[in-house]
C-alpha cells in the first residue's frame, strides 16, 4: 500500500487531496416563465419543476439569491405561437418582461436568456420552415439575431443560442455589436446532440415538434469529431463560453472539447437525466443524494467549469450540509 493510499485514511488528508470540489458559484438554475399572475404549475414528468408566472419568478428569485444562488437561465412559453415564432421578437415578448422585472428586483441575478424559436412556434421547430417545411437557416439567422438584441437591451447578461443553426454566433455577435451591445456574452449550445433525453423538457417548454424531428441540425450522437468541430467553430465565430448538451451520455465529448478549446465549457444536465434520478429515488432504487454528487463531480472531472442544473437547490443545500 503507497504512502497516499495509506494516508487517505485521514479525512482532512483525503479532502486536502481531492481533485475536483463542487462549488455553487458554477451552477446556473433553469426557470421557466409564462404570461399571467399567480401561476405555478408542477410539471409531472419533472417533479420540483414549475412553468411561473413574473410574480412567483420574482419569488423564487429572492429564494435563490438569500440561498447563494446568483444565476439562472431563463426559458419563456408565450400565450400566441405562429410560423416564425413572432411573440419573440417583441420587448413585450415574455422572457423580456422577465428579464427587466428581475434586474429591475435583483440587480445582482446573472440572468442568461436561452435564444431559439421552438417555445414560440406553433409547429415546434427551431425557426421559419421553407416550402418543404425544413427549416430555413438563413432566415432563422435573421430573426435570431433581431431575439437577442431584444433580449440584450431588456438586461440579460448572457445570450444562449441553442437553435443550431449554422453561423448563428456570427449573426448574434454582430447584431450585438452594431446595437452598442459588446459586453454582452454568448454561451453558446456549440455541441448540441439530437436526444432522446429531452422528452421532459418539451413538456414544461411546451416544445414538442408537431412533426418530424430535429435531426437535420442537431448533432448526430455516434459522431465525435463533427462534436468537437462544432464547438471549435462556434469559437472561431466569437463565443466566449461553449455548451454541451445533454451531459451525462456526453463525458467523452465534454474532455475532448476541454482538451481542444481554452474557452469555459458548460454542460447541461438535462431534463431527461434529472427525471431519471427523480423516479429512481420515487423507487427507493438508489441512494439519491450520494448518486446526484457523484454525477456533478463526473462533469467536473470531464472538464466542466459551468453546470446547468435542475438539481442546483438540491446542491446548494448539499454543499452546506458538507
Amino acid at each position: 500500500m503507497t504512502r497516499l493510499r495509506r494516508l487517505r485514511k485521514n479525512k482532512q488528508i483525503r479532502n486536502l487531496l481531492q481533485e475536483n470540489r463542487l462549488c455553487l458559484d458554477e451552477f446556473i438554475y433553469p426557470l421557466f416563465v409564462v404570461e399571467g399572475n399567480n401561476i405555478k404549475n408542477e410539471i409531472s414528468s419533472m417533479p420540483g419543476i414549475y412553468q411561473q408566472s413574473i410574480d412567483n419568478i420574482l419569488k423564487e428569485c429572492e429564494y435563490l439569491c438569500k440561498n447563494g444562488i446568483f444565476q439562472i437561465m431563463l426559458f419563456g412559453i408565450p400565450e400566441i405561437k405562429d410560423s416564425i415564432g413572432g411573440s419573440a421578437l417583441s420587448e413585450d415578448s415574455i422572457v423580456a418582461k422577465a428579464i427587466r422585472a428581475i434586474k429591475k428586483h435583483f440587480s445582482e441575478m446573472i440572468v442568461s436568456a436561452d435564444l431559439c424559436f421552438c417555445e414560440y412556434t406553433d409547429h415546434g421547430h427551431c425557426g421559419i420552415l421553407n416550402e418543404n417545411n425544413d427549416v430555413d437557416n438563413d432566415k432563422t439567422l435573421e430573426i435570431l439575431g433581431k431575439q437577442a438584441v431584444i433580449l440584450a437591451q431588456s438586461g440579460a447578461d448572457i445570450i444562449a443560442p441553442s437553435a443550431m443553426m449554422d453561423g448563428q454566433v456570427t449573426t448574434i455577435r454582430q447584431a450585438l455589436d452594431e446595437s452598442s451591445l459588446k459586453d454582452k456574452l454568448i454561451m453558446s449550445y456549440s455541441t448540441k446532440f439530437s436526444s432522446a433525453f429531452y422528452g421532459p423538457f418539451r413538456d414544461v417548454a411546451d416544445s414538442t415538434p408537431s412533426f418530424g424531428d430535429r435531426k437535420t441540425y442537431q448533432q448526430n450522437p455516434a459522431n465525435r469529431n463533427e462534436a468537437i468541430r462544432e464547438s471549435l467553430l462556434d469559437e472561431n465565430e466569437g463565443a466566449d463560453i461553449l455548451m454541451v448538451k445533454p451531459a451525462l451520455s456526453y463525458l467523452d465529448i465534454v474532455r475532448d472539447i476541454k482538451e481542444s478549446s481554452l474557452l469555459p465549457l458548460a454542460v447541461y444536465n438535462v431534463s431527461g437525466e434529472y427525471a431519471m434520478l427523480k423516479n429512481a429515488a420515487k423507487a427507493n432504487l438508489i441512494d439519491y443524494e450520494r448518486m446526484l454528487l457523484e454525477i456533478m463531480l463526473s462533469f467536473k472531472r470531464a472538464g466542466a467549469d459551468i453546470i446547468i442544473s435542475y438539481h442546483t437547490k438540491e446542491i446548494q443545500k448539499l454543499i452546506i450540509e458538507s
